[in-house]
Formats: C-alpha cells, structure tokens, sequence
C-alpha cells in the first residue's frame, strides 16, 4: 500500500471532501486537495502545474485554492489563483500553513487539512461570499497523483 493511501483512510477522505463542501457553502471561491507520493520538481512549480491540471486557473473570479501534498518528501503547498492573491493579506497563506504543520507534526493529516480547508473557506468568505446563482465549479473530491 502507497503512503498515499495510507495517510487518509476512505472516511477520512470523506471527511476532509465535506468540510470542502462546507467550506465553499459560503462563498463562490473553490478549494482542491491534491495528494501525491512524491515529486521531482521543485513543490511549489508541481502545485502550480497541478492547479492547472484540474483546471482551477478557468474558475470564473480566479478564486480557486489548491492545497497540495507530496507525502514522501513531507512538502505541502498552498496556492491561490491571482483573484485571491490580490485581496488577502499578505500573510494569509503562511498563517493558514503554520495552522496545519501543528497537526501534521503530530500525524494528524486529516485535521490538518481540514483546519486548512476551513480557514481557506473563512477568508474566501470574506472577499468573495457566495452570491444567488454561483455554482460549484470543480469537483471537491481529492485528486491524487
């Protein structure tokens, strides 16, 4: 069995798919989760081409995030589309990280990505809140490379 499949137990996964759903309840902004054993590349250029990949740079106010993990070489990145850049703070994607390492750190993935999805979800709110006729543009299942 692949770290992949270990890391997240199929209810956890569900877990994890549901608190994206909650998270997107509030706000026309879409979150991703992207798990992979490893990668070659440099992490962050792997998130970005994996954003593009799941097709999160067509989102239609370019406010997709993709949170992205490559499990083997314990690297985890979080990218929002230029929409999100341009509003949130400048520290919003390190503070919404430091909120994860406190969880991997002790092995607890699953909360780790919820917490992550959740306050992803919070700040999406605030600067693009669900509107009548916004519809769910990606998928919120995980994709796994």
């Amino acid at each position: 069995m692949s770290k992949v499949a270990e890391l997240l137990t199929p209810e956890n996964e569900q877990e994890i798919v549901e608190a994206i759903r909650m998270a997107e309840k509030n706000t026309s902004g879409e979150i991703r989760v992207h798990i992979e054993k490893t990668t070659s590349m440099d992490a962050y250029e792997r998130a970005r081409d994996v954003f593009h990949e799941l097709k999160m740079d067509e989102t239609e106010l370019k406010n997709g995030v993709l949170i992205y993990l490559a499990v083997d070489d314990h690297q985890f990145v979080i990218c929002g589309d230029q929409g999100i850049n341009d509003v949130v703070q400048d520290d919003f994607w390190n503070c919404t990280r430091d909120l994860m390492v406190v969880q991997f750190k002790t092995g607890n993935f699953k909360q780790g990505l919820i917490d992550g999805i959740t306050r992803a979800g919070e700040q999406l709110q605030s600067y693009f809140p669900w509107q009548e006729g916004d519809t769910n543009e990606l998928s919120n299942e995980i994709s796994k490379g």
